[in-house]
């Protein structure tokens, strides 16, 4: 059957649809209605069949109901005003989890718009409110949601890889309606945080979860030495052999070459690096330092890292190197979320792999107006091991 829908698409197969029984019910209370108000033609979308574009030709009713005045008829397959049915809709959302918005409606021939409709109605109706029961332990980073330095807050359960929150922004104000949502008592049960070394993380989670150790990750401390102590006294190396030219140049382009992990060398970057090191002794310092830094997470007891701790900070204060000397002191007043980690080994490389899983879903899309659909998103992507 072929016709044409209001003079602007044609129709490959169209069924008409009549109601089978006198009387309907009242979509607003739920009741049953013997008495209809007025029926309206109403054209719905339907899934293909046999590969051909379907439409519904639907009597739509609308009841008199003595409690609610008129109203739409309820259909369990078809939402209050839409113009396609719950299975069509389904369908589109369902495409959606492995393609873009702009491919399912161009594969489906519908808006954007509405495909994105569809999308979001079925992720809010499949993840529901997130469950918060049972948690003892979180892990918390920021990702860039858009440029200019534009950043969102995600939170998850470490021992089921679940996305429990996202949020925009990476300040307090911005992380405390999470911890708002997940009320006193709860909040209470909380016993360790994995954060990198975030101000506001770090006070948000000591006001609201007072009995909660923080834990920072080695990424993060040993990307912060690098920035604070590693380029620093590199530069100013740099800037002393201004009148030899040729080792100014060769400590100007060993930047990578210090920050990259040893055993990521090849062996002729070995050999320069060793060559390096032993013609600059504070370089040689600020790098074996750094190595032993990292060593402070192998620990499992927590007297033993202290003890090394101890000793580190002694070497690094006696170094007489300024950027040295003052990243260990900054990082003296945090140590026990450093030592921390004895006890509970936990760290955000999971968050970071989550990070650009993040980053290729809004990349599909080329990025998100809407952040309660993006983080909806987010949500579906990471429902946790036991989902």
């Amino acid at each position: 059957m072929s016709a044409e829908k209001e003079g602007k698409q044609t129709i490959e197969l169209g069924v008409e649809l009549f109601p089978c029984r006198p009387w309907g019910i009242c979509d607003g209370c739920g009741r049953r209605c013997d008495q209809i108000h007025e029926t309206t033609e109403r054209w719905i979308r339907d899934l293909p069949v046999f590969d051909k574009q379907t439409w519904l030709l639907v009597h739509r009713r609308r009841v008199l109901c003595p409690h609610c005045g008129p109203k739409i008829e309820r259909l369990s397959w078809l939402e209050k005003n839409d113009r396609y049915t719950k299975r069509f809709a389904q369908s589109v959302a369902r495409l959606c989890k492995i393609a873009s918005v702009k491919q399912v409606a161009a594969e489906y021939g519908i808006n954007e718009k509405t495909a994105k409709k569809f999308d979001k109605r079925y992720l809010e109706e499949e993840l529901g409110p997130v469950d918060l029961s049972g948690l003892t332990v979180l892990a918390m980073d920021e990702f860039a949601i858009q440029k200019g330095h534009r950043y969102a807050t995600v939170i998850v359960d470490p021992t089921c890889k679940r996305v429990l929150w996202v949020g925009r922004g990476r300040c307090r104000k911005s992380v405390k309606p999470f911890f708002d949502l997940l009320g006193p008592e709860r909040c209470r049960r909380i016993e360790a945080v994995a954060m990198d070394m975030n101000g506001a993380y770090e006070q948000v989670v000591r006001a609201h979860c007072p009995g909660a150790r923080i834990v920072f990750d080695l990424y993060h401390v040993v990307a912060k030495y690098n920035r604070e102590v590693v380029d620093r006294v590199r530069v100013d190396q740099a800037n002393r052999l201004r009148d030899d030219k040729k080792a100014r140049k060769i400590i100007k382009g060993a930047r990578w070459l210090l920050l990259k992990n040893r055993k990521n060398h090849k062996r002729r970057d070995r050999i320069r690096l060793s060559e390096l090191l032993a013609a600059n002794r504070p370089l040689m310092t600020i790098s074996v330092l750094r190595d032993d830094l990292k060593r402070l997470w192998e620990y499992r007891y927590e007297g033993a890292a202290q003890r090394f701790w101890r000793e580190w900070y002694s070497r690094a204060i006696r170094s007489r190197i300024e950027p040295l000397k003052r990243f260990a002191r900054n990082l003296k007043a945090r140590i026990e979320g450093v030592l921390s980690h004895c006890r509970y080994p936990l760290h955000t490389g999971l968050l970071e792999g989550i990070n650009n899983k993040i980053k290729v879903i809004k990349r599909m899309a080329y990025g998100y107006r809407d952040d309660a659909y993006f983080f909806l998103k987010i949500r579906q992507a990471f429902p946790g091991n036991g989902s």
